[in-house]
């Protein structure tokens, strides 16, 4: 009986080792495919590092999609759409004065030269580079301005101003900065309050040389006015003679005449050959 049963144990080893050899290999596939595929997702690109090569892949980005990859090597995924990153900074304007700049940068990595990001910069892009070389280019261009310039008509300046210098110096860094936008300006409450009364005081001034401009032009028009009425009385005096005058008078008094609300008589004449009226009214 102990005899049959060593055999049947015996016979039965091969198989159990062969079936557990089966399912080794089948999760160790399975390991190995599923470390083998990733997918890259829409907006997103991929850089591909070669353990047992040259490591970082340069001169090929991954797009979207699915892809194999070995189990040695890795792929590092990068959001290749455009970003928003806000940065508050104090600067200095042009008379030393702190001011605090509240500003945000649109940008995306250079997709054609992501594994040249990935291999100078690293992932971290933003705080090593881009982040550094906008508080720069700020505190560059907020040093040429005075507070004055700063809180009325220049902060569509130095907003072009900023961007301009920072993207000269990103570029060259594989990043591809779209637009900043200078979101605020704060002032020194005491250097906003003089700025403001400044101000006040300006538009008080120029409200006050515009009514004296306008009292001005309204003494030169009455003084224009009276010098032609002047001119007007002068020449109408010099044209009535005693004759036209006398002719005028007869015209105007036979009009009178006429009037159904008058009864005239007429006698002799009056002075200066003018005819008399007489009426019950």
């Amino acid at each position: 009986m102990t005899q049959n049963y060593n055999m049947n144990r015996a016979n039965g080893a091969p198989f159990n080792l062969k079936y557990i050899l089966w399912v080794v290999i089948a999760l160790v596939a399975i390991t190995t495919v599923a470390k083998s595929t990733i997918t890259i997702r829409s907006g997103q690109a991929g850089v591909l590092y070669k353990t047992f090569s040259n490591g970082v892949v340069t001169d090929l980005t991954y797009g979207e999609g699915f892809h194999f990859v070995a189990p040695w090597n890795k792929m590092i995924i990068y959001e290749v759409r455009q970003q928003e990153v806000f940065e508050k900074m104090s600067v200095l304007s042009s008379n030393g004065l702190e001011i605090k700049l509240d500003a945000s940068a649109w940008f995306q990595p250079d997709y054609e030269n992501l594994g040249k990001l990935h291999q100078q910069k690293g992932q971290d892009y933003i705080d090593r580079v881009l982040l550094p070389t906008i508080r720069s280019a700020a505190r560059s261009v907020v040093g040429r301005y005075t507070p004055e310039q700063l809180y009325s008509s220049k902060r569509d300046a130095i907003q072009k101003e900023i961007f301009e210098e920072a993207k000269k110096i990103v570029s060259s860094q594989f990043i591809q900065l779209n637009e900043i936008l200078v979101r605020d300006v704060t002032l020194p409450p005491t250097i906003k309050e003089a700025i403001e009364r400044k101000l006040r005081q300006e538009q008080e001034a120029l409200e006050y040389e515009f009514r004296l401009v306008k009292a001005k032009k309204e003494a030169e028009r009455q003084k224009i006015d009276a010098e032609g009425k002047a001119v007007a009385n002068k020449i109408l005096s010099a044209s009535l003679t005693d004759k036209i005058l006398k002719e005028k008078g007869i015209s105007a008094t036979l009009e009178l005449a006429k009037s159904p609300n008058s009864k005239v008589v007429v006698v002799g004449s009056g002075k200066d050959g003018l005819p008399l009226i007489l009426g019950n009214q």
